[in-house]
């Protein structure tokens, strides 16, 4: 008998997202970095045991990669579509109404907001400024029906196919000078544009083998920094000046 092929199973995953515990690790994965279990049963606020066999549901799923190193377990995402998914649901979910009464908490927060990673790529407040620079110096073009993505304020700009990017041959050449190799991009399996909707900042930060090839450039330069506290990155005084030159984006201290 010939194999059918069954569709995707939504309520799954959404059991697994929908542990609190499993939530707080897959986000600190969206670092785009390994992890060992001990720091992300840290995030998770539970023991080094429990995060583990969470950890093993997520892996079992193919949400999660582990990889093994002497006695020790790093954890990674599996593709870069499990954090898109965590983006999407983060811009629909209810907002947490509990009192920030710790400055550490508050501090991690204001961080994740302004810069931080989107497993590969650069979201954020920063993230959209720079998707928006794009855009304005037509590096890239795009279309929605109706205003701008970055400009609404009464909603989510949207996933789907609404709104198409595509990458300018000024774009490209800019890239190109920059230091990303545009032309292997082009070939690559993975989209070289794509989106995500930002869920702080509610508007698109650019996505797909572009986002984290320039977002990897900006590491190698000395532009981004890893901050403690996974996912959250700081902008350079090298980077706030290179940003400004390269693309016309000024960020304030």
């Amino acid at each position: 008998m010939k194999e059918v092929m069954r569709e995707p199973d939504p309520a799954r995953a959404a059991r697994l997202f929908a542990s609190a515990s499993r939530a707080r690790m897959l986000k600190a994965l969206c670092d785009g970095r390994p992890l060992a279990t001990s720091v992300l049963a840290a995030e998770a606020g539970v023991s080094v045991a429990t995060a583990s066999v969470h950890l093993g549901q997520l892996v079992e799923a193919g949400l999660v990669l582990v990889k093994h190193s002497g006695r020790h377990r790093y954890y990674r995402l599996a593709s870069p579509e499990v954090a898109v998914a965590l983006e999407a649901l983060a811009v629909i979910a209810p907002s947490d109404t509990t009192p920030v009464t710790s400055l550490r908490v508050s501090s991690r927060e204001n961080a994740l907001r302004r810069s931080r990673t989107c497993y590969d790529h650069l979201a954020g407040s920063l993230g959209v400024a720079l998707m928006g620079a794009f855009l304005d110096q037509e590096l890239l073009t795009g279309h929605t029906t109706g205003t701008a993505p970055r400009t609404i304020a009464d909603r989510p700009a949207s996933y789907g196919k609404d709104v198409e990017y595509r990458l300018t041959p000024d774009g490209a050449e800019r890239f190109r000078a920059f230091g990303v190799d545009v032309d292997r991009l082009s070939g690559a399996r993975r989209p070289t544009v794509r989106y995500c909707v930002d869920w702080s900042e509610q508007r698109h930060h650019l996505a797909g083998a572009l986002g984290a090839e320039v977002t990897a450039r900006f590491f190698t330069l000395g532009w981004l920094r890893y901050g403690v506290s996974p996912r959250v990155v700081h902008l350079t005084d090298r980077g706030r000046r290179g940003l400004a030159e390269s693309f016309a984006v000024t960020v304030a201290d």
